[in-house]
Parts: C-alpha cells; structure tokens; sequence
C-alpha cells in the first residue's frame, strides 16, 4: 500500500482538526496496524495484544461519534475526559475532535484537591467517563456543577460492524478554524498550581508537522508511548501504537522487563518516555545483557537527561539514538538535542540542543514582573543566564480563565505571543539552547544566583549520587545554599562520610564552593506525569526542620 502523502503546511492549517488524518490513515492504509492493547500474556510468555487496524480505530471512532451525538453534545462544549489510557483514550478524543468538541484532560495523578480545582475551574459541560469516574462527579458535585450530560466509557463501544456487514467508519470531521479551541490541557504543577492550557487547532498540527520533521519519523513505524498523552499524536504520524503496561497514576510500578518485551517483541522503532523511566530500561538492559536493535529513536524529556543516561544509550541503542526534546505544555516542541551532538560532561547545565523549525528563542534578564511588549524586555548576550522566552506556530497564547498567570506568562508581539518558559537558561556561540533550571527553583544568595541544573551535575557526578536538589534555606537574596540526596544512610556516621566527600566535590567548581550543608531524603517528591520532575521547594520546605551535615565537620 502506497504510504500517505503529507500535504504542506499551509493546507494543513486550513484544514485545522487532527482528526482528519485517521480517515486518511483508514483510506489510504486501511489493514495497516494501529492499536495494539496488552491483554494478558501467550503460554510461550509473549505478551498478548488485541490489534485494531486503522479501518478498525476509524470505526471505534464513528462509534463514539454516534454516543456522543446520541447524548447531546454540541460542538464547542468542554468535555471533560476520564478514561483509562490505550484504545478508550485514542478513540474517544479523537471522536471528540471529529464533532468539534473540546477535551478537558487533566491527570489524575496531580492529587483529588487540585483535580477538583481544574475541574471547576474549566466548566465542563460534558464528561466521559468509568462508573468511578461518574460516581466521583455526583460525590464531588460543586465541582462538577456545570458537567449537564455524562457519557458512559465502559463496555464494548461497538462491533465493528453494521447488520449489512459493512464497516461504518467515523462521519466527516466538523469543520473547525486554526484559532478555534481544541483542547485544555493541564500542566504539571511542578513548581505551582496546575494552569489549563488553551490548545488551538492549527498548534496541533503545527504539533505534528514538526515532530514528524525533527525526528523524520515515517508512516508505518512503530511507537511504544510511555506518558500515555503523546499515543494521540500516533494516528496522525500513521505509526502503530504499542499500548504499554504502564499505570500513569503510578508510574514508580513500572516494570523495565515487560517494556523490553514489548519493544523486542513487536520491534518497535521509536519511543517516548521520561529520564526516569529509560534509566530504569537502560539499568535492566545493562543487568540481563541485552540491546533494543529495532529502536531508531527513543525521545526522552520532563527533566534534563543525567549524563549516565547518555553514556548508556550508545550500550542499549545500536541502531538509534537517544534525543532530548525540549519544551512545555505550553510550548512544544522548542529544541532537541540528541546523544550525538550533546556535552554529557557539562557542569554547566544542560545542552537542549537546536531549535526546530519555525522556533524563535531568546534569554531575557530575570524579571518577576509581568510584561506589556518584548520592548519591556531586556535582552542578555550569549553565554549570560537568563529567563528562556519563545515564539512560534506550537506557542500556546494564554492560559484557561487565568488572566493573571497569562498576564505572567505571556509577551504580546502584534500577532505573535511569546511565552516566558519560567526556564533559566542561556544560548551559546553555536546557536545552542542550554536548561540551567525553573526560574522559581533558583537559589540567591550573597554571593550571587545558584541554578539548580549546573550545582546538580557537579554533585550527580558521584557514584552514590543518583538524584539531588538545589535547595535556598531562608528568603532571598540571602538565601543559605544547600544539597538534598535521595538515598537511605545506615547511620550519621556515613552521612557524615558522604557529606564530606561531596563538600570536595563542591570545592573544585567555582559555582557550588559555597555549598557546604547536605541533607539526605530516601524518597523525593516528584510529578506524576514523568515521575521525574523534582518538588524541590517542598524539599526546601522539609530541610528547615530537617538534620543537616556540614560537609566541613569532622
């Protein structure tokens, strides 16, 4: 079967509903792989998928178009998505894009108050959703005041089949403008609240043009899509989705062993998933001796990629490489960086790489306030850290019923917007974009600003050092700088060991030589998304009551 045709950017625009490329993937490649659901495990050991092709997706698809046209909703309304992740999440959203409704997804890992909180806030009109899920909106009602139509998720949606034995395939997708609203979608809220975000329906396929370009992914390939939002971009790319054995609310339970029979398995060719996760998969690679031949790409982001990654990438990889896209909720993708062109070594954050096609970046000095015009701004020289700003078609403009954090967020620039990342950062003499860490995370002190990416790579560099944290003792500017390991000590006496050798470590760069207090956490708090993202000002929070080491004690 002759692979789809890409059409060019501007007919893209026009057209401006992703859903319109399933009905082109049925057409064009109809008996091609789509879907493929874990369901248990083969007597040979082999894990068992039930498979959809995209004919079939685009028919489970029309299914849910019919359930949602059947209950009442209109085009426009916020529906509200609480489904579990694999085919009911891929078919029901793109279902909601075909009648030009608009997804509300929000994790439910974030915790039940400020799930409760964007729930409100966003006023759903609809939701589909699992009995539990149902029940949670008659429990919770307050919240869910504005939720008039509830769509049941459960069960088999449809046969597949008409009683003529054709397949009914999804109807014609409603027509939508690039600036309508597509989609909210919620951030993290690694560094403050969960904000919605406001995606439009050219950003999408802005989305889609530029990953299939940066990463040259083809029709045809095969994805196994660890954070389970990123399978909806599969469809549109005409890649097969391999749904993996992952439970996004925990992602800590994650086995490496069945990812590895997966990607074996079904040869998969490109990935996507956290440092976290892949340095578990790399760990489990290194154990049992093995390599993932068919991988051409893994993409790996929600924190900066550690330097041991990158070295056993080359072991695990042999065939393709590791790259780091960069970038937000709010804007993705800005760069990438691949295990070719990065500096693993570095102690002076961490290399992003180049930005992609139609991106627009530059560092301002740091500001709290809000601005008016990028005249407002005040530009920084290569090399100088600063405040990461960005523009371009995959730039969000303002955040859901938020008007301050858009007012914080974002730079009007006539047509244009820019969005403050809230990342430090600096670009190099090549053109290079460098992470050096969240704004709100930065410690200042008497002696200057600390940034949390260059302070950890010094200490990261131990071998009993595998995640830390910047952390500022008091209110700025004099702030008392200090390092949180995540490690369990058998007693203070080797705290005080280890303690001593990282205030070495420390001496021998000008950046940490101030730091000289430890603390050691045998569990930090992270985001459930990547299960990556470090919490550390609630680590600031913990150390003030917490037992420091003086890595200059005896």
């Amino acid at each position: 079967m002759t692979p789809p045709v890409h059409p060019p950017a501007a007919e893209e625009a026009a057209a401006a509903n992703i859903a319109r490329h399933l009905g082109l993937m049925a057409a064009t490649r109809p008996g091609a792989m789509a879907l493929k659901v874990p369901r248990g495990t083969t007597a040979g050991g082999d894990i068992d998928y039930l498979s959809l092709s995209f004919a079939e997706l685009d028919a489970e698809v029309g299914a849910w178009c019919a359930r949602l046209d059947s209950a009442g909703l209109r085009a426009g309304d916020r529906t509200l998505v609480m489904v579990p992740p694999g085919l009911p999440l891929i078919a029901c959203v793109f279902a909601l894009f075909n009648r030009a409704l608009v997804p509300v997804v929000i994790d439910p890992g974030m915790g039940l108050a400020n799930f409760l909180r964007c729930v409100a806030a966003t006023r759903p009109r609809g939701l589909v959703g699992i009995p539990a899920a149902r029940l949670a909106s008659r429990i919770f009602r307050p919240s869910f005041r504005s939720v008039a139509v509830r769509v049941p998720a459960e069960g088999a949606l449809t046969s597949r089949l008409t009683k003529s034995g054709s397949r009914l395939p999804a109807p014609a997708v409603r027509g939508t403008k690039p600036r309508d609203l597509a989609a909210i979608l919620f951030t993290s809220g690694s560094t403050g609240a969960p904000k919605g975000v406001r995606y439009e329906h050219g950003m999408f396929e802005a989305q889609v043009r530029l990953i299939r370009e940066a990463y040259g992914i083809e029709p045809g390939e095969i994805d196994l899509p660890l954070l389970p939002v990123f399978a909806l971009f599969n469809p549109a790319l005409g890649m097969t989705t391999i749904v993996p054995e992952l439970d996004p609310r925990r992602p800590s339970a994650f086995d490496p062993a069945r990812a590895i029979r997966a990607i074996l398995q079904e040869r998969v060719t490109n990935s996507f998933g956290s440092p976290t996760l892949w340095r578990r998969i790399a760990a489990e690679c290194r154990a049992r001796g093995v390599t993932l031949p068919t991988l051409r790409r893994v993409l790996c982001a929600g924190a900066a990629v550690p330097a041991d990654l990158w070295a056993a990438s080359r072991e695990f990889l042999p065939h393709g490489r590791l790259h780091s896209p960069y970038g937000a909720t709010e804007a993705l993708p800005v760069s990438s960086v691949s295990a070719d062109d990065v500096d693993a070594g570095s102690v002076h954050g961490a290399c992003v790489g180049r930005l992609v096609t139609g991106i627009q970046a530059r560092v301002i000095a740091l500001d709290e306030a809000p601005f008016a015009s990028p005249a407002d701004t005040r530009p920084l020289p290569t090399g100088e850290i600063g405040e990461i700003i960005v523009r371009g078609p995959v730039v969000t403009r303002e955040y859901d019923g938020n008007p301050a954090a858009t007012a914080a967020a974002k730079i009007p620039d006539g047509e244009s917007i820019w969005h403050r990342m809230g990342d430090c950062g600096y670009l190099d003499p090549q053109g290079r974009l460098w992470f050096c860490g969240r704004k709100a995370e930065r410690v200042e002190t008497t002696a200057g600003t600390l940034h949390t990416e260059p302070c950890e790579q010094v200490f990261r560099s131990h071998p009993s050092v595998a995640r830390c944290a910047l952390v500022g003792l008091g209110a700025r500017p004099g702030q008392e700088p200090a390092i949180v390991i995540e490690a369990t000590l058998p007693d203070r006496a080797a705290g005080q060991a280890l303690a001593r050798e990282l205030r070495a470590l420390a001496l021998r760069h000008p950046h940490t030589a101030t730091i000289r207090r430890f603390f050691f956490h045998p569990r930090f708090p992270v985001d459930v998304r990547h299960n990556a993202k470090i919490h550390r000002l609630t680590l600031a929070r913990w150390a003030t009551r917490a037992r420091a080491y003086d890595g200059d004690a005896e």
